[in-house]
């Protein structure tokens, strides 16, 4: 099997790379964070770079390309912990082309495509603790529609979103609507996230909304399992400069007259924490590779991904942190906001106990030494 990029793919890295680079440093993400979070402008220069645009169909004015393409773009944002959440752009146009009308879908994913609409998935409830199957929003027949009544939790940036993408209760199952902003009932409460980021409460009350598709699980599923691989390809990139500052750090450091990087002990853990990472990149690949893959086996391959990128995510950055010293958890150092986006991303989409779980119930009778 070739596991090597194409070229196409290495050029979508490089252009990536250099606009966070030049254009995405520390201090502009600093002042971002100090702004609440989240910037439009920002968001505009990911539409005109193409990525809004990357994985939406041909047909609706996108680029056509598929997970592995994603993944690389997600990789590079990662090694800047850039906080706009394009993973939702991927996860909206993906849900919309596999499950909407055609003329939802015409209606949408151009405007996906552009960037003019940021289009977010609102599924988490308080109570569900990272299950899927449970909603205790509900939906009911309204004139020339349905209307919701729902409280959705952590929804990325939801108060700077144009249209989200809520399942909710409907003939005794679960169904995935579409709720544009300027409806009424809608109220959202925004706040700022762990790591930087932007997320808010989001209440509906009888408010209108179009049905994407009355298999609401089934999309779920896929729209979570898009997020994972996501979330593993950002956290790559994410490691992948937490190593590399950790590196720069001992070889300047210097205790008794020499640099750090020399202690033989500490040369140990940061020959873990390179460890840690690559078993982590191998298994983004993975998660990618499978996207397509049937659902049962696609469920279970995320699940393991995840579990796998949860333990190298901890290990890494607290790792990181230790060899740091103090200045590893100043906020003027950028170390410690690595550390806090991997501890947020190790509890994204599913923590790795939860994990852990999925893959376990997921195992069949063959499975074990003993089998």
């Amino acid at each position: 099997m070739d596991f090597d990029f194409s070229e196409d793919q290495e050029q979508l890295r490089d252009a990536v790379r250099r606009w966070v680079e030049k254009a995405y440093g520390f201090e502009r993400r600093r002042a971002i964070v100090a702004a609440g979070g989240f910037d439009r402008k920002a968001w505009g220069e990911l539409a005109e770079l193409g990525l809004t645009a990357l994985t939406v169909p041909e047909a609706h004015g996108g680029l056509g390309q598929g997970a592995v393409d994603a993944m690389v773009v997600m990789e590079e944002l990662g090694r800047g912990i850039v906080l706009e959440p394009l993973a939702q752009s991927v996860i909206a146009a993906r849900v919309l082309a596999d499950f909407a009308p055609a003329a939802l879908q015409a209606r949408w994913l151009p405007r996906i495509a552009s960037g003019e609409t940021l289009m977010v998935l609102a599924q988490q409830e308080k109570r569900a603790r990272y299950r899927l199957d449970v909603c205790e929003a509900k939906a009911t027949q309204a004139q020339g529609g349905h209307a919701l009544a729902a409280h959705k939790s952590i929804v990325p940036a939801a108060d700077h979103a144009d249209a989200w993408l809520v399942p909710a209760q409907l003939d005794g199952g679960i169904a995935l609507f579409l709720v544009e902003k300027g409806a009424s009932g809608v109220q959202t409460q925004g706040y700022g996230l762990q790591d930087g980021g932007r997320a808010a409460e989001l209440r509906l009350a009888d408010t209108p909304a179009t049905l994407v598709t009355k298999d609401g699980l089934e999309a779920l599923e896929l729209a979570q399992d898009i997020g994972i691989a996501a979330t593993c390809a950002y956290a790559v990139g994410v490691m992948d400069q937490t190593l590399a500052v950790t590196v720069d750090y001992m070889n300047q450091r210097k205790q008794f007259g020499v640099a750090i990087a020399s202690f033989q002990a500490l040369r140990h853990r940061m020959a873990d924490m390179k460890m840690q990472l690559e078993l982590a990149r191998s298994m983004s690949y993975y998660a990618s590779l499978k996207l397509g893959a049937p659902t049962g086996e696609r469920r279970q391959a995320l699940s393991r991904a995840k579990v796998q990128l949860g333990q190298a995510m901890r290990f890494v950055g607290q790792q990181a942190v230790q060899l740091h010293g103090g200045i590893g958890v100043t906020d003027e150092y950028i170390a410690s906001h690595y550390f806090k986006s991997l501890t947020q991303l190790e509890l994204s989409w599913g923590d790795t106990l939860h994990h852990l779980g999925e893959v376990s119930s997921r195992m069949q009778e063959t499975a074990g030494v003993f089998a």
